[in-house]
């Protein structure tokens, strides 16, 4: 595991994503906005595990930055949707694509009930590290 991560640690980030001095926090934000499509601030808080007010100051000093822009819910205007803004998506995509190439070239060979069995062994893991270290 340290392997891995170090490894993707050393993946070349394009120089106008690295002049955004991103925290890992934002990576997580900007990978599932990338690979899931746009959504709200609350759907993107559950999914990350963490308040609204901690994505809504995200998506803020993600927009103030270019790289993210919110826009009225056509179907609700009540809501905003966060979106990668299309000047950025380029960049951000050439950066984090080569880690989802990788995970589907590792994958790619496992059968169903194998991927079951990994994704199950990495939330196991994930637990693991909870109860030993807390949140």
């Amino acid at each position: 595991m340290p392997r891995m991560v170090g490894r993707a640690k050393r993946l070349p980030v394009p120089e106008s994503v690295r002049s955004l001095d991103l925290s890992p926090r934002h990576l997580s934000l900007l990978a599932l906005l990338l690979f899931d499509g746009p959504a709200t601030v609350n759907d993107l808080a559950s999914r990350l595990e963490v308040a609204p007010t901690t994505v809504s100051l995200m998506v803020g000093d993600l927009s103030r930055k270019g790289v993210l822009e919110r826009r009225e819910d056509e179907a609700d205007r009540r809501r905003r949707i966060v979106s990668i803004t299309a000047e950025m998506r380029p960049e951000i995509e050439s950066w984090l694509s080569g880690s989802a190439a990788a995970w589907r070239k590792a994958l790619a060979p496992l059968t169903a009930t194998e991927l079951v069995v990994f994704v199950e062994t990495l939330a196991a893991y994930e637990k693991a590290l909870e109860d030993s270290y807390g949140d």
